[in-house]
């Protein structure tokens, strides 16, 4: 029998086993900024706004979150494969959301791969809408 799913804030001391998780989802690319010293400051930023799913102790949603004072960023949401459909993405974004807007932002954004069709489809179930006129850019300042 499945134990439930308890949500929780992100702690630094799950680095290991999220990045586990980011690592086996497709359509999540863990990168520059998703190392230990990283997590850390990002959370430290946004406390409570990152979140996880697990059953005992074993995670099994992850979500990265926080704000610029102005507007909020959602990453890396992940959910195991086998836990999907059983609403534990749209319970972390949802407490996400609930985050932010106890913060005071009124706006949040995702970044999603054109590879993934199937994380494109659940953003845009989730309210999500693309951004009319704009294109992500960056560039690598390290």
């Amino acid at each position: 029998m499945q134990a439930e799913i308890q949500f929780r804030p992100l702690q630094a001391a799950d680095y290991d086993a999220v990045v586990a998780l980011w690592t086996r989802s497709e359509g999540v690319e863990v990168a520059e900024g998703d190392d230990p010293a990283s997590l850390t400051a990002y959370l430290d930023r946004n406390p409570g706004l990152s979140r996880i799913a697990v059953t005992g102790p074993v995670i099994v949603g992850a979500v990265l979150c926080g704000h610029d004072g102005r507007r909020g960023l959602i990453y890396h949401l992940a959910v195991d494969a086998r836990y999907r459909g059983q609403g534990i993405g749209r319970r972390l974004v949802t407490d996400c959301l609930a985050g932010l807007r106890a913060a005071g932002i009124v706006r949040a954004l995702i970044l999603v791969a054109r590879d993934n069709p199937s994380g494109r489809d659940f953003w845009l179930a989730s309210g999500f809408a693309p951004i009319a006129g704009a294109e992500p850019l960056g560039i690598d300042i390290a």
